[in-house]
């Protein structure tokens, strides 16, 4: 599919429910929806990335982001000005005119003055959490996940008045890639956490795949690692808590979450729908 292609197919299935087998009808998102992407595993500067930030652009004209997830791994190889400018700058020219804003996390591959970098919107720190409509973002480090950083995500998460809870860092807690898979460490600190203060979803990255998990104790954890880089065939589809996988072609997320529901899909780079669903809000 050329790339004018994928972009059309990507307008048409911009506002949709999926329905089952890959078909879709159209139906008008809600006014009051929050809308934003998520990518992980990115800053290659290799032309499949650019090719997968255009599959983006083209989904944001007919339906802005509000924002953009970053999962990790934001810049490859040194950190510089040109390494900026080749690996996220030029890639998301299109989305930063449009004045969609992009909120970081670091993976084990980004420098740690990328908190400084205004566009990354870290304000500084290696942790961080914002709110939109009614979701409460928390931005992790699970390069170093120490106890000042648990203490503050417990009094974060308890604080928070908001319906949704949604964190999103590196690592992954649950990950079928054969590379390197669950980071059960850091499940065993975080994810009481997430259970005892209602976070509904997770996005990390690090495999260098798409998967979605069947809700573990509540919770829907989603590894989006493959915006950029790729491992062709990682997947181990055996494990029995995997919901969906695609470790074929790079791929980034669209997620719209309207009053209980959140709406995701899963997009390749050339614009075929890898994966979708609804996540209906619950309380624990």
């Amino acid at each position: 599919m050329s790339t004018s292609a994928a972009r059309r197919l990507i307008a048409i299935l911009l506002l949709t429910v999926l329905a089952t087998g890959g078909r879709t009808h159209a139906v008008q998102a809600p006014e009051e929806s929050l809308r934003f992407a998520v990518i992980g595993d990115f800053g290659t500067g290799t032309p499949k990335q650019y090719e997968t930030a255009r599959a983006m652009a083209a989904v944001n004209v007919g339906s802005r982001y509000d924002m953009v997830l970053m999962v990790g791994d934001n810049i490859y190889s040194s950190w510089n000005r040109r390494a900026v400018v080749d690996r996220f700058e030029m890639p998301y020219r299109s989305l930063l005119d449009a004045g969609v804003p992009f909120f970081a996390s670091l993976g084990n591959h980004d420098a740690i003055d990328e908190r400084q970098y205004p566009l990354f919107n870290m304000g500084g720190e290696r942790y961080y959490s914002f709110s939109r409509l009614n979701v409460q973002f928390f931005a992790l480090d699970s390069n170093y996940m120490d106890a000042a950083q648990l203490a503050w995500l417990r009094r974060g998460l308890e604080a928070s008045t908001m319906p949704w809870k949604i964190a999103f860092f590196h690592h992954p807690l649950y990950s079928s890639g054969r590379t390197h898979g669950s980071q059960t460490d850091l499940r065993k600190v975080l994810e009481p956490l997430f259970v005892q203060y209602s976070v509904q979803a997770v996005f990390s990255g690090h495999d260098h795949v798409y998967e979605r998990f069947k809700p573990q104790h509540g919770i829907t954890y989603f590894v989006c690692g493959s915006s950029g880089q790729l491992r062709e065939g990682d997947l181990d589809t055996r494990l029995p808590q995997s919901a969906a996988g695609f470790d074929r072609d790079q791929a980034f997320m669209v997620v719209a979450i309207d009053g209980d529901a959140m709406r995701f899909q899963a997009i390749s780079r050339i614009g075929v729908v890898v994966d979708s669903g609804v996540i209906d809000r619950v309380t624990r």
